[in-house]
């Protein structure tokens, strides 16, 4: 089947006619998620080669620290910009298409990055700042995942991928961890020999072939195509029949703009809630993912070579982290795996920062425990948010809340900077750390799905008339 072609019945029904989409079959649902794999993968390896090379970089442009921090600072500004806007066009686009915009501007930005100019002081500072941002595009891969694979998941001829759908997503959203393993490896084996440019080429030439793979082996989810014809039925201004066509299918039908439908009444809980979460738990994923090495060192006086190591180890494990929470999310519910994996995650960070953690073994356990409870529940919120939000307005509902990150990063890093100055770097890990960990998963109790979004998952289970 063409990839192209509309399978679904886009006809006008008749009163009373129920109709249900076209499945995916097992082929077609185990290449989705292979290419949803690799995009996120490789848009991890463009995002995460970024800080493997910056003290490289910073070398080759002259930089100062503070200079590259605040250069970082204003990268990070720039992408929850990217971040924002890719939502709706996603939404605008399709799911197909958008995995194609995310992971082929993920190829030209590392393509582009390579070709910066050092030298022209303020103009090069600026080119970093500006193409950088835009890797932005590929950290919004996983909202595009997210949102697609809920739907193929929902119409697959798979009964085990139906019936265990967060299990299954969760190997998917374990791309990140497998794309800064793929940066670091391949930033220890070539940057010494080929310097930091040839890396990003190196990430350019898979980004490009998995688009265009994409473009001719994934299929396009049949929600999306009913809601193409929907809005093109508002458009030419038949909203009855687009109604109808809606009604028929058993989902919730809307004109309004995808940025705008989040935040009505009965969404606007779910998009301030995860918000929120995604805030203050990214205080946590600053300080003991990204600056782990430097919290072991300087909180708990481990060598920086061992933290390294460490971290390599943990990170690599932390793949099982996301699998485990997919899993149990499908058991108990996604939220309650969320809360309780960061809850759980907050009171291992303290732990291992108290006096208690003494010895090289409770510090790994800690830490380690931390870790696999602090990154695993993403591979349950990805599917969750996708579960939150009707089809219209799916992939802005989930990208938008991802754009969170980046001002969770700079809170976080300032708010870390600025305690760790007054009292040392294990008192701002505590407060704003683990105590941030521990507050997303209180913050999350308050997230429910709305029912309108539980139908359009679930049309024919209910009666919807």
């Amino acid at each position: 089947m063409s990839t192209r072609e509309v399978s679904v019945d886009l006809s006008t029904p008749t009163a009373g006619e129920k109709r249900r989409f076209p499945s995916f079959d097992k082929k077609t649902t185990t290449t989705s998620t292979v290419l949803a794999l690799l995009a996120w993968t490789v848009a991890v390896f463009d995002f995460g080669l970024f800080g493997t090379l910056l003290p490289a970089m910073q070398d080759e442009f002259g930089w100062t620290a503070p200079e590259a921090y605040a250069i970082n600072t204003w990268i990070a500004v720039g992408t929850a910009i990217v971040c924002f806007g890719i939502g709706p066009v996603i939404d605008r686009l399709g799911r197909r298409k958008g995995m194609m915009t995310t992971i082929g501007g993920t190829a030209v930005v590392s393509g582009l990055t390579a070709l910066i100019p050092t030298g022209l002081g303020f103009i090069s500072n600026a080119l970093v700042v500006f193409i950088r941002s835009f890797g932005g595009l590929g950290f919004s891969e996983q909202a595009v995942n997210a949102t697609y694979m809920n739907e193929v998941y929902q119409v697959t001829e798979d009964e085990k991928r139906r019936r265990r759908p967060g299990f299954h997503y969760s190997f998917i959203q374990g791309g990140w961890p497998l794309g800064f393993l793929l940066a670091s490896a391949l930033s220890l084996a070539f940057l010494p020999i080929f310097g930091w440019r040839i890396l990003y080429i190196i990430a350019c030439i898979p980004a490009a072939v998995i688009m265009w793979v994409i473009a001719k082996k994934l299929r396009e989810t049949p929600q999306f195509e009913l809601h193409h014809r929907l809005t093109e039925l508002e458009k030419h201004g038949q909203s009855d029949e687009a109604h109808a066509l809606a009604h028929a299918y058993g989902v919730e039908h809307s004109s309004a703009a995808p940025l705008k439908r989040i935040w009505e009444p009965h969404l606007a809980r779910n998009t301030v809630v995860f918000s929120l979460a995604w805030i203050v738990n990214f205080f946590g994923i600053t300080i003991f993912s990204i600056l782990g090495s430097s919290v072991l060192f300087n909180a708990k006086g481990v060598e920086l070579t061992t933290a390294f190591w460490l971290l390599i180890v943990i990170n690599a494990l932390a793949y099982f982290g996301y699998v485990f929470h997919g899993w149990l999310g499908d058991i108990i519910g996604r939220k309650k795996t969320i809360v309780i994996g960061w809850i759980i995650s907050g009171i291992c960070f303290s732990i291992m920062l108290s006096p208690v953690a003494t010895n090289a073994g409770m510090i790994i356990l800690t830490y380690g425990a931390g870790l696999f409870f602090l990154v695993g529940p993403y591979a349950a919120i990805q599917y969750f948010m996708a579960e939150c939000y009707p089809v219209s307005c799916r992939a802005t509902g989930t990208a938008f809340i991802g754009a969170m990150s980046q001002p969770g990063t700079i809170i976080g890093g300032a708010l870390f900077t600025v305690v760790a100055a007054e009292a040392g770097t294990g008192a701002a890990a505590l407060w704003v750390g683990a105590v941030g960990t521990l507050v997303s998963g209180l913050l999350m109790i308050a997230a429910k799905p709305p029912i309108e979004a539980i139908l359009e998952d679930h049309p024919h289970d209910v009666d919807v008339a």
